[in-house]
């Protein structure tokens, strides 16, 4: 079967940890989309693993990890985690690299940071990893990709290009242009290391399909983060949504079996952008104590808000999520009032949906609904039954908004901390 995992908010709503416990009974786990500004944690074992590169399946020895055309590398760090992941015993990583997966180049991660300077009080808040430049490049068809670092003859003409423009921007900008030769030498040194890891994973992962593999596929970020359907102009330069899973790994649409939205049983966002559910008071500060939430990248504290359905509805109409993976609603024990937001009031008028401009969102207020808490500890609870009551309600309610089950329940970090609901494997 195939499976495509998809944050249904902004992301950092757990989808590491969901994503390798499911692998568990995956052949092939799939990162399609996104590049290091987003990270994924998994803990096993009480051990962690921080991932902002590599596919969430690769500490699992039985499952070849996939890096899909869709995604961009930034090189530097995927060779550091590869090494990382070897020094903590993990030698034999089954690993595959698009051939045609656009490169992070230097040039990029300096122009991140100039045009988000340039923008001051309007900026995005991007994490300046070189993501939306690398994108911008990839559409602009002057990008690398990784293929190219096997043909020195080919990469030779494509990075000279590539500077003939990029030198002349970061001179505009006041940023020190590149030397050839050196940034040369380092890709040629970075396709000797990474050679055996190369290839067309389209044809893999066809192959893969027609012989009833199981495979996963994950992106970065949340829906809520598409280029296309988020919050523009204040989102991800990909789609993290499972409709785009077809185009950034090369696969054919009907191919996809399920989609698992994963949802955090509160909201959070990084960087800026509109957040209708948002808090700014005491219990935005618990919950973020007690949820950690700062970024798994960049270390910044995110912004918190009460569990918006809202935002999950708009990613359900987009996605036709089968089933939902509710993350951290341990995070949400004691937490008192406790609310759920249930839609927005617009100029007087309640509506359900998303609007589709910046000035609106930002006019919108959250209607909410009230739910009694919770104190009991339910950290270690693996049944479903024994939640508690208060804490059950609030579940039921999510799925009778969505109209759609939960399947999971996460009550701590670590991949035994779920509880099991609903079967996913098997034929609906």
């Amino acid at each position: 079967m195939v499976f495509v995992i998809e944050g249904m908010q902004w992301g950092d709503e757990g989808k590491g940890k969901i994503t390798d416990f499911i692998a568990q009974k995956m052949d092939i786990v799939v990162r399609h989309q996104g590049g290091n500004n987003a990270g994924h944690t998994l803990v096993i074992d009480n051990k962690k693993f921080a991932l902002s590169c590599l596919p969430s399946g690769i500490v699992s020895k039985n499952i070849t990890n996939v890096i899909a055309n869709g995604c961009v590398i930034n090189l530097d760090k995927l060779i550091e985690e590869i090494n990382t992941l070897k020094e903590q015993g993990y030698t034999n990583l089954k690993l595959l690299i698009s051939n045609k997966a656009h490169i992070i180049m230097p040039y990029h991660i300096d122009l991140d940071g100039a045009y988000e300077a340039l923008l001051s009080n309007n900026k995005i808040g991007t994490t300046k990893k070189g993501i939306g430049p690398c994108y911008i490049d990839k559409a602009a068809r002057r990008g690398i990709r990784i293929g190219d670092l096997l043909n020195k003859d080919y990469l030779k003409e494509r990075l000279t290009s590539a500077l003939t423009i990029k030198n002349l921007e970061l001179k505009m900008l006041n940023k020190k242009p590149y030397d050839f030769q050196p940034l040369f030498d380092k890709l040629c040194y970075f396709g000797e290391i990474l050679k055996p890891y190369i290839t067309d994973t389209s044809l893999y992962l066809n192959n893969a399909i027609n012989n009833k593999k199981n495979i996963l596929f994950e992106g970065a970020q949340g829906s809520m983060l598409c280029l296309d359907h988020g919050t523009y102009p204040y989102v991800t330069s990909s789609s993290p949504l499972a409709n785009s899973v077809p185009l950034n790994a090369g696969i054919p649409l009907k191919s996809i079996d399920k989609v698992v939205g994963i949802l955090k049983a509160y909201t959070t966002r990084v960087g800026e952008g509109p957040f209708v559910s948002e808090l700014h008071d005491e219990t935005a500060d618990l919950i973020r104590e007690k949820g950690h939430e700062y970024g798994t990248v960049t270390k910044r504290p995110r912004r918190v808000g009460y569990l918006d359905l809202v935002v999950a509805k708009h990613t359900h109409r987009l996605s036709n999520v089968n089933y939902i993976s509710l993350m951290l609603i341990d995070v949400l024990t004691g937490v008192n009032p406790l609310k759920i937001c249930i839609g927005y009031e617009l100029d007087g008028e309640t509506i359900d949906f998303i609007p589709s401009t910046i000035e609106e969102i930002s006019r919108c207020k959250p209607i909410y609904k009230e739910f009694e808490p919770w104190k009991e500890d339910i950290s270690k609870i693996r049944n479903y039954n024994d939640l508690p009551l208060n804490c059950k309600k609030y579940i039921s309610f999510i799925e009778e908004y969505l109209n759609t089950k939960v399947a999971f329940i996460s009550v701590g970090a670590d991949r035994k901390d779920t509880i099991i609901k609903e079967d996913i494997f098997k034929n609906d």
